[in-house]
């Protein structure tokens, strides 16, 4: 290894320097530096963790260093899509960087465990769960488990809509309005969970053709598709656009932080997301990566989420929403099948099917 290799070469160059009594002390002192090192890297390397996060990028930060309090183990953290983080770990699937996955859509999380790029993990903390988010654990064998619920639908920017005078929407049909043109953002179905499970939403709502219409009509109203599934909403909130497509505590989120979103769950009903966690196949530091799956599913980190202004329904029966919390009591939930859209066929063929028939046209 280099590492001791340069030891030895400084103790070499030592020896050309000083006379063989001093050597034989500078010898020992390198050779038990040596040991001692060799001894501490394997219990340095175990108390670390490297996280992929697909939440924002606050409540990334939020767990990263609230886990790190509580432990005392190191973590490297990356954010990214769920989308984009399934993809790098089907790359590194051969020689795995990441230990846990944490958030974002929990249909990428359902792929990667058909896929055998996740391990599974019975956590103690299971017992404490919704059965909608003991659902997707059950599904896989153990290899994810559901943290937050969201509902899909869109916001608005109020003062945009006013001085452009346009109608208010409440529907997902109100968004094919030619009055919408270039005024909706959304992000594209094969980089972010979000989009993705907009267009599974559309298909079992209105069936695949008339999904599929649904989405080539929304097509000609789309100013941007973004990599990030929040970037239309935060777009709308700094008023470079007016709609943006997104999971309602998303625009919650801007409300609460000031900017003038009005957040709408749609008429005709909506799909919903099961954000999930999930350990990677091949992880290195699989006992901590576990460690991580238990902290996330605690009650008490859980009821943090506010803090970072994240809104999600969370997983654990005792954690406490936040009160700005959208009320998935009052939205009309569909049937979303989770089990038959997040698989890999499936997603795969709609994702095909979305680039021959919608990417496409002009818009």
């Amino acid at each position: 290894m280099p590492f001791f290799k340069a030891i030895w070469d400084s103790v070499f160059l030592i020896k050309s320097l000083y006379r063989r009594d001093e050597m034989k002390t500078i010898l020992r002192m390198a050779l038990a530096s040596v040991l001692l090192t060799a001894i501490a890297l394997p219990a340095f390397a175990a108390e670390r963790l490297k996280l992929y996060c697909s939440t924002d990028i606050a409540w990334c930060e939020l767990m990263t260093k609230e886990f790190e309090k509580r432990t005392g183990i190191k973590v490297g953290m990356t954010r990214a899509s769920s989308g984009e983080t399934l993809a790098k770990i089907r790359a590194e699937k051969s020689n795995p960087k990441g230990d846990v996955w944490w958030g974002g859509t929990g249909d990428p999380h359902l792929q990667a465990a058909e896929e055998g790029l996740s391990q599974a993990y019975n956590s103690p903390k299971l017992s404490e769960l919704h059965d909608w988010a003991k659902a997707p654990h059950k599904a896989t064998g153990g290899k994810t488990v559901g943290i937050y619920l969201g509902a899909l639908g869109f916001g608005y920017n109020s003062e945009l809509l006013a001085k452009k005078g346009l109608p208010v929407p409440k529907c997902w049909n109100d968004l094919l309005h030619t009055a919408y043109k270039d005024e909706v953002m959304m992000a594209y179905p094969s980089t972010s969970g979000t989009a993705y499970t907009t267009l599974a939403t559309m298909v079992q709502l209105f069936g695949e053709e008339g999904g599929f219409n649904y989405m080539k009509a929304l097509h000609r109203n789309i100013s941007q598709y973004t990599k990030s599934g929040s970037a239309g909403i935060k777009a709308a909130a700094r008023g470079e656009i007016t709609i943006g497509i997104v999971f309602v505590h998303g625009a919650v989120k801007q409300a609460v932080s000031g900017f003038p979103i009005q957040a709408v769950s749609p008429c005709e009903g909506t799909g919903y997301e099961i954000g999930s966690v999930s350990i990677i196949k091949g992880a290195r530091n699989v006992e901590n990566a576990q460690k991580f799956v238990d902290f996330a599913l605690t009650a008490d980190v859980q009821s943090r989420s506010g803090e970072v202004k994240s809104y999600q329904v969370p997983s654990n029966k005792n954690a406490i929403s936040p009160p700005e919390a959208p009320d998935v009591s009052s939205i009309k939930l569909i049937n979303y099948n989770h089990a038959l859209y997040g698989s890999k066929a499936e997603r795969n063929r709609l994702l095909k099917k979305w680039d021959t028939d919608v990417k496409v046209l002009p818009r």
